[in-house]
């Protein structure tokens, strides 16, 4: 059977011209953190999270710093449990790429992100936002429950996939302690 496209960008994907991607990653490291790009780079990862070639949908690479994941080493003084240097953080880097996408594009929502590539010092994220307030959008069945005003700044309430994901909530399980919120839990489950 012959494949698509989509299909054949995809496979390229999964193992990639190492040289190229270092050019790449080269040139966006020179770019600002938060960059508005006109196509997205993975196509057929863009199109599967939603994205459309059409007015209303913005496309923007972010760069985050790697790292921070340890404390510390603690010396004297403490009970060996309370010398402990991994740190269990909140939100992971991907949801951090969407909030800095959002934050810089304020009057835009953000729909989906994946990653594009890493090197020593970065992540490189590329985020897919959606303006509400297009009449393009509005008339776009599959994507305009994004006007609801309900969902107005919903990735700094942790409602996009990534936030999802980071919060525990893609298994079901009485033991998670995540739902229906890790508040109700008095932060137990993370």
């Amino acid at each position: 059977m012959t494949q698509g496209l989509y299909y054949h960008i995809k496979q390229a994907w999964k193992n990639p011209n190492e040289i190229r991607l270092r050019e790449l990653m080269t040139k966006w490291r020179s770019e600002p953190a938060v960059f508005k790009i006109e196509k997205p780079t993975r196509l057929d990862k863009a199109r599967t999270l939603g994205y459309k070639a059409k007015k209303g949908f913005v496309m923007a690479r972010v760069r985050i710093k790697r790292g921070g994941k340890q404390r510390e080493r603690t010396n004297k003084a403490r009970k060996p449990k309370k010398h402990t240097i991994r740190l269990v953080l909140k939100m992971n880097y991907r949801w951090i790429a969407e909030q800095r996408a959002q934050k810089y594009f304020n009057n835009l929502e953000v729909l989906n992100s994946y990653p594009v590539g890493k090197d020593g010092k970065y992540y490189f994220f590329e985020v897919i936002l959606v303006d509400y307030s297009k009449p393009e959008i509005i008339n776009d069945r599959t994507i305009n429950w994004i006007c609801n005003p309900t969902n107005r700044n919903r990735v700094y309430r942790g409602l996009t996939s990534a936030a999802k994901k980071s919060r525990g909530l893609r298994k079901k399980s009485r033991n998670m302690k995540v739902r229906p919120s890790l508040r109700a839990w008095n932060r137990l489950g993370k």
